[in-house]
């Protein structure tokens, strides 16, 4: 299929463009994690896993920017590393998509962009994946792989998310986690355990913002930062992302291409985190779209290809939710895995020390749907409006403690 050639090309020349000086450090052996045997890492009460532990991953504040603030905050924008990272890349091949604005509401505001054309690929406008400019990386959005489930789940590491990563464990389900940069300086535990069982880890920006709502600098900082985090504490640096609402255009894309990143958008959204707290999205409207997505994968919807589906882990009721229907999801899909796995993509890490298997060495493999390997070793296991509602401001408000270290 086109299509599916199409994405298998983007993940081939992905990174063929990033040459950004970057200065991401780490200590940590990702192959070799060890946490402690604390409440916070071992209880599911929320309250327990939610109290402020310290850890080996405390940060120097001067170097890194505010949590939960746009990423150029606290100096960064103006500091001696970002500006190396800044010069290092040649802005004048840079699209020149203008920074968005937002309503009065706090939506995107759309009414002078012209949807028809869609010169700068704008997802949140027009869903466009495929990039209109060249040198930039094209979004992944869905597994080229027939009858699966690509399994992703945004807004980590939530520090009560004990019980759920506990069930994945049990169930020997590996997933793509695309962590906030702001949540791994907070809960870093929680991000190791990520690594730790073996999940294919990806960046969620910084400070949750919309994308083409910021400058050149704030999309670079946003990225650069959440990758440094990601390293600093779990040992490897993602090669994807996915941005908030999955707001991107061309020039958020070029930008996220200097640093060897790919977007993974999604073609099944389950709208969990809006249950009970946007107008019309209830608890059974999630369920619905659960069992809806489920049906799919036994109708012939997915006979040629797979899906990607949008869930969340910013709270328990969003973990919840997939977790009830999981064992659906197995009955109706012959393989849910990570989107790695089912793109076919061995090294999702800018580093090496660990691999990924290919789709088909999952599938034959007795012991999981997916796995992952220390290199070199054998593996263990739609139409456009005036305005869109600002879901990352909002998500960013349900995330609960957040702890400014």
């Amino acid at each position: 299929m086109v299509w599916k050639t199409a994405i298998v090309t983007a993940i081939a020349i992905a990174g063929a463009n990033a040459a950004a000086t970057t200065n991401y450090t780490s200590s940590t052996d990702p192959t070799n994690i060890s946490i402690p045997n604390i409440p916070q890492t071992t209880s599911h009460d929320v309250a327990t896993q939610c109290t402020y532990y310290q850890s080996p991953y405390t940060i120097n504040q001067a170097e890194w920017p505010t949590v939960w603030e746009i990423a150029t905050s606290n100096g960064m924008n103006t500091s001696a590393e970002f500006t190396a990272l800044y010069n290092s890349i040649d802005w004048s091949k840079a699209p020149t998509a203008p920074v968005r604005s937002l309503t009065a509401a706090g939506g995107l505001d759309m009414t002078t962009y012209d949807t028809a054309s869609d010169p700068d690929c704008w997802w949140s406008s027009s869903q466009c994946k495929t990039p209109k400019k060249e040198g930039v990386n094209a979004d992944l959005y869905a597994c080229p792989e027939p009858d699966v489930w690509g399994i992703t789940f945004d807004d980590g590491p939530n520090c009560s998310h004990n019980a759920f990563y506990d069930y994945l464990v049990d169930q020997k389900q590996k997933a793509t986690m695309f962590y906030i940069g702001s949540n791994v300086i907070n809960w870093p535990y929680g991000a190791l355990r990520g690594i730790k069982d073996g999940h294919h880890l990806a960046g969620h920006t910084w400070s949750h913002r919309m994308m083409t709502t910021l400058t050149n600098q704030e999309v670079l900082a946003e990225l650069y930062y959440t990758q440094k985090a990601i390293k600093f504490v779990t040992g490897i640096t993602p090669k994807h992302w996915r941005p908030a609402l999955g707001d991107l255009d061309d020039r958020v894309r070029w930008i996220a291409t200097q640093l060897d990143l790919t977007a993974i958008i999604w073609n099944l959204d389950t709208f969990d985190w809006a249950a009970g707290v946007t107008p019309g999205i209830t608890a059974q409207t999630v369920n619905d779209n659960y069992e809806e997505y489920i049906k799919m994968g036994t109708n012939g919807t997915f006979a040629n290809s797979g899906n990607i589906v949008l869930s969340h882990e910013i709270n328990n009721m969003t973990m919840d939710f997939f977790m009830q229907h999981y064992p659906e999801i197995k009955k109706a899909y012959s393989h849910v895995m990570d989107v790695a796995t089912c793109m076919n993509i061995t090294n999702p890490y800018q580093e090496t020390t660990v691999s990924f298997q290919t789709f088909s060495q999952a599938v034959g493999s007795s012991s999981s749907d997916s796995g992952t390997s220390p290199a070199g070793g054998s593996s263990k296991s739609g139409a456009a409006s005036t305005a869109i509602f600002n879901g990352p401001l909002f998500i960013a408000a349900l995330f609960g403690l957040l702890v400014f270290v």
